[in-house]
């Protein structure tokens, strides 16, 4: 049978629980994703006194084709977007700034250095996200920065993490779509600490300067991001999870939830409902750990499902702000791409096909039977279908043939850098 009688086979199965399936697909292109451009270079960036990379992350692997330029980058995910349904955003790091050999210290990056970047997402009609680059800097070799006992240091980043807000509010304002800037740091120790009250009010401190000059939310939106423990700060990392969950709330912040960024047994899909009973808006880097912070590519387990199924059974799609961030250097950096920004858009896709008001309906009802059941049944209803109708509507190939493309990008291109 084609997609489009597959399709139509779905549709009933789905029609059946009150699941209007052509609404669904039409929601679906408005939903976008922000994805991360790191994954194309193993998180290198283009500063002329390139540092190696630190901060406690670490890219494994020496796959061939590795973007070493801006035009390298920008191009391959290009052919990476070719591939994915829907129109999405890019997020980049301070380091991807482009200063035409030119040494300009991070603290004194304005936006005129990412006029290319921003020029590209006009011609492809994208979004841009931004982070200032906390790490892999002398000033971050002892893994401290925000935090830093040094006031000298403090500084530095202050102004980096001042200056990263301009260039994100500079993104929204030209591209008409407000940008999420994103401040993560390192800081931390690999042993127990003597003290972990000292740091985090230095931390404090240095995000109420920070966040003292004012930018336009229209065009920039503040987020500030947890992690448990990272390489290096094994034992106590200064901006935990309570730390931020608390500063945003109290400062009219986004809380952004890493899917790494939390002991094995945590899951971020339990503290989504959580968050939005508190937070107008919250933000999501989805990852996969691998019994640690590892980074590997999404795929579509039952966390991402679930996931999903937070923020689509709670209507939240609105108030969620999705991006990726995982880096694979021992497969193809544009399959990389592919594979998990598709994965991330069908869990969204099977989550918005279940029956979730009905499903609702049995737990308030105390009839936990019948909801065991139906979700379980849920799992193998055709949303392979559908999702194949989508992308064959958006102009993406379909299935396993986007491979196909990728195979072909390598040998032309990635094989010849």
């Amino acid at each position: 049978m084609s997609i489009q009688e597959n399709y139509e086979l779905a549709k009933k199965a789905y029609e059946k629980w009150g699941i209007n399936v052509d609404e669904v697909v039409e929601k679906l292109k408005n939903v976008p994703v922000s994805i991360h451009c790191w994954q194309g270079d193993d998180v290198a960036g283009f500063e002329v006194n390139q540092q190696e990379l630190s901060g406690g992350i670490d890219v494994t692997g020496n796959y061939p084709g590795k973007a070493t330029t801006p035009e390298q980058l920008r191009s391959d995910l290009e052919k990476a977007l070719s591939l994915i349904p829907g129109k999405h955003r890019v997020n980049l790091h301070a380091i991807y700034a482009e200063t035409n050999g030119e040494v300009v210290e991070r603290d004194q990056l304005e936006p005129k250095h990412f006029e290319n970047w921003v020029n590209w997402a006009k011609e492809n009609g994208l979004g841009l996200d931004y982070n200032p680059t906390l790490f892999s800097h002398p000033k971050a070799d002892d893994g401290l920065t925000l935090s830093h006992p040094n006031e000298e240091i403090r500084e530095f980043w202050i102004n980096h993490c001042i200056g990263s807000r301009k260039i994100g509010e500079y993104f929204g304002r030209e591209l008409g779509t407000p940008a999420l800037t994103n401040i993560w740091i390192p800081d931390g120790y690999k042993d127990i600490p003597s003290d972990r009250l000292t740091p985090r009010k230095r931390l404090k401190d240095s995000l109420d300067k920070i966040f003292a000059v004012e930018t336009d939310e229209n065009y920039n939106l503040d987020a500030v991001e947890s992690k448990v423990f990272g390489i290096g700060s094994e034992s106590y990392v200064v901006g935990s999870h309570e730390f931020y969950l608390n500063y945003a709330m109290k400062n009219n912040k986004l809380c952004l939830l890493d899917t790494g960024h939390y002991h094995p047994t945590e899951t971020v899909s339990n503290k989504i409902s959580s968050m939005l009973l508190f937070s107008e808006k919250l933000a999501l880097h989805v990852s996969r750990p691998v019994r640690w912070d590892s980074d590997h590519v999404v795929i579509l387990d039952d966390e991402l499902k679930e996931i999903a199924l937070e923020i689509v059974r709670n209507d939240a799609l609105a108030r969620v702000i999705i991006g990726l961030d995982f880096f694979d250097a021992s497969i193809n950096r544009v399959a990389a791409w592919t594979i998990g920004t598709r994965n991330m858009i069908k869990a969204l896709l099977y989550a918005m096909l279940v029956p979730n008001e009905y499903l609702k309906q049995l737990q308030e009802e105390g009839n936990f039977t019948e909801r065991l059941a139906l979700m379980e049944e849920f799992k193998t209803y055709p949303f392979g279908a559908v999702w194949d109708y989508y992308c064959e509507k958006m102009g993406v190939p379909v299935r396993e043939s986007w491979l196909e493309q990728v195979k072909a990008y390598e040998q032309e291109v990635l094989l010849k850098r």
